[in-house]
């Protein structure tokens, strides 16, 4: 009995198109609502307020005012959207793609650094008008 249902098995699964995707050929398709990886669009805007890292239930997120640093910890993110729901100058969004494995614990954090503002100090320029700053990018 139990031959017959084996055979039935073998003859539908020959005669059928295959049950898994063939993935490296064909790409997976992400349905709208996925939820695949938290990112930092726009870095310029961003006001480094922390509002982000206080709503984030699994402490993934960590911001620094003073040095303009935006750090997230990819293994502790939970992807729940929370950050990106509170972000007053939408700076955050959710990626529909996964992010990449990784190869060693050093991937692990991302790191995003803002526009720091120094002082200009070019001699009596900078005595005579105090409020001149000087915007420098950093690259992180």
């Amino acid at each position: 009995m139990a031959f017959n249902v084996i055979n039935k098995t073998i003859m539908k699964s020959l005669f059928s198109k295959p049950a898994t995707a063939m993935y490296p050929v064909i790409k997976n398709e992400f349905y709208p609502n996925t939820r695949g990886s938290i990112e930092m669009a726009k870095i310029e805007n961003c006001s480094f307020c922390g509002i982000c890292s206080k709503r984030c239930p699994a402490t993934a997120i960590e911001v620094g005012k003073s040095d303009k640093k935006w750090e997230i910890d990819r293994t502790r993110c939970i992807v729940c959207n929370f950050c990106v729901q509170v972000c007053p100058k939408n700076c955050l969004n959710t990626q529909r793609s996964y992010t990449a494995p990784m190869r060693d614990k050093s991937s692990k954090l991302f790191t995003a650094y803002g526009p720091v503002v120094q002082e200009v100090a070019s001699g009596t320029a900078a005595q005579d008008n105090p409020t001149q700053v000087e915007i420098v990018e950093e690259d992180a």
